[in-house]
């Protein structure tokens, strides 16, 4: 065995165990898929064995030797690399220099050798099959380039066993198999890789061996070749998962959300957003598809107020709210799920009550009026916050844990649990399974159905494909800050088609009814 972790144990203050005697090993030469529920431990686990976190307990057998890795920068040293989920480079420099950062290439006087980062990047970029340009700027290239710009940069500090947390997470289709293409090619090359997802049709395409964690346990270890996707998630969440959205036909209302010719600046004062006219109807889901970086984010700013729009205008329920602020815009019965939980969803210090009742804390049943003062009922807050935390399945110890101590997927249901129970006329869900389990992922769709099924205009963002084509009632894509394509009938329609015009390959095909 390349790796042996036996026994780890890890407690957090406050007595949440996250990790209870696991025992996990990793065959040199193999890629190991590592999967689990939010919170079932793979992370700590990972930050464990990368030397972000301390053990409590436990033994790790690295290359025959028994270690304790007390930083990145030793796990970096014995040949360990991890690949964190969001993107740790720094968008203004280039490729060259985001891959050498820290290790820098010196001339005399001990300036940096520009020119020779970049020979150092061409060269380990055709040595391991992973195409960038390193004179472009992080800024300028598309995410499926920034993933191969982390996996470089983890090489050239010499990893040879790579952790890969979620890295198809923002991917196209053919992003994704560009990327298989290139891990199958590090394999052949003798490194070993650790992967951790929540596709299984993704654990099933590119590992050798899957290992799944449940409630800070290792449950099974098993041969790919030997299992389904079936059998992983019933081991994941201890019960059968339905793996695909069932819903009846969508049944389309009065208009809810029109935007006209809307239009908007980037915050570099480009033109991002060129004249998008679309409309949402009560009972229908309408999934927008596109690589991000090609105005889905700032459309949706605009939509709940938080950017201006330069031109146009966006019209919800009837009434004209181009430029109101978010929380008039709320107040028309607007749901938003935002793509970044932390910075748009949720306020990390405060509790998980405090974060379910943000935008309603000052009205009844949570606040009143008494001897000319504003009052907060908090027993009426922590009463709603423990209906909400049973019926989401938010698990934490109780309402009055800080949202910003829970996992990713646990803060996204709090955030869903909020903008869902409003019964809004609009939802606007931007990446609403982000990085959330399959049992969450089943729930959640399953709760987005139910409110185009209650009259909500939902609109639904998602670089997840599998996602935006099983939900979506109709489909638009995105491109370059314009509707390229447009589906009515969504069934017939396949990732890699879509794939296609979000990457630019086929534009000005917009279609009614049928794919191309």
């Amino acid at each position: 065995m390349l790796l042996e972790m036996r026994g780890i144990t890890k407690t957090y203050d406050g007595g949440v165990q996250a990790n209870r005697d696991v025992s996990f090993s990793v065959r040199a030469g193999e890629i190991h898929a590592l999967v689990g529920e939010n919170g079932a431990g793979k992370s700590t686990l990972m930050k464990i064995l990368f030397g972000l976190e301390p053990m409590d307990a436990g033994e790790i057998i690295y290359k025959g030797q028994k270690v304790r890795i007390q930083s990145p920068e030793q796990a970096l040293e014995m040949g360990i690399g991890m690949v964190h989920q969001h993107f740790m480079l720094i968008p203004s420099l280039t490729v060259a220099e985001n891959i050498v950062l820290g290790h820098e290439p010196r001339l005399g006087g001990g300036r940096f050798d520009f020119a020779r980062a970049v020979r150092i990047t061409r060269e380990l970029s055709e040595q391991y099959g992973l195409s960038v340009n390193p004179q472009a700027r992080i800024e300028e290239i598309s995410v499926g380039a920034r993933q191969r710009v982390e996996i470089l940069k983890a090489l050239y500090r010499g990893a040879e066993l790579l952790i890969l947390d979620e890295p198809t997470a923002v991917l196209t289709p053919k992003e994704t198999n560009d990327l298989f293409v290139s891990l199958k090619q590090l394999i052949d090359r003798g490194h070993t890789i650790i992967f951790i997802t929540h596709k299984l049709q993704e654990v099933i395409a590119i590992s050798d061996r899957v290992t799944v964690m449940r409630q800070g346990r290792t449950v099974g270890t098993m041969n790919t070749a030997d299992t389904t996707k079936e059998a992983i998630s019933r081991l994941m969440v201890g019960r059968d998962v339905l793996l695909r959205v069932a819903k009846p036909p969508a049944k389309p209302g009065k208009p809810v959300l029109v935007t006209n010719d809307l239009r908007a600046k980037s915050d570099k004062g480009n033109e991002i957003l060129k004249g998008i006219s679309l409309t949402v109807h009560a009972g229908e889901i309408v999934g927008i598809a596109g690589v991000e970086g090609n105005g889905q984010s700032e459309f949706v700013e605009i939509l709940t107020g938080l950017r201006r729009a330069t031109g146009g205008q966006v019209k919800i329920g009837g009434q004209d709210v181009t430029n109101w602020p978010p929380k008039d815009i709320r107040r028309l019965g607007v749901g938003h799920v935002p793509e970044d939980r932390h910075v748009h969803g949720s306020a990390g210090l405060a509790s998980i009550a405090e974060n379910l009742i943000l935008d309603r804390y000052d009205q009844p049943p949570f606040a009143g009026q008494g001897l000319a003062r504003f009052i907060i009922r908090p027993k009426a807050i922590r009463s709603f916050a423990r209906e909400l935390i049973d019926r989401f399945d938010i698990r934490a110890e109780n309402e009055l844990v800080p949202a910003g101590a829970l996992s990713g997927g646990n803060l996204q249901k709090v955030i869903i649990a909020r903008e869902f129970v409003k019964q809004p006329q609009l939802l606007i869900a931007a990446q609403p399974t982000r990085g959330v389990d399959i049992g969450a992922i089943e729930f959640i769709h399953q709760e987005i159905v139910r409110q185009r099924d209650n009259g909500a205009a939902v609109l639904l963002i998602s670089a997840d494909l599998q996602e935006v084509l099983a939900l979506s009632d109709r489909l638009v894509v995105f491109y370059e800050g314009e509707i390229v394509a447009e589906f009515t009938d969504t069934a017939h329609l396949t990732e890699e088609e879509v794939g296609y015009y979000m990457l630019g390959a086929w534009r000005d095909r917009t279609q009614k009814g049928e794919s191309k």
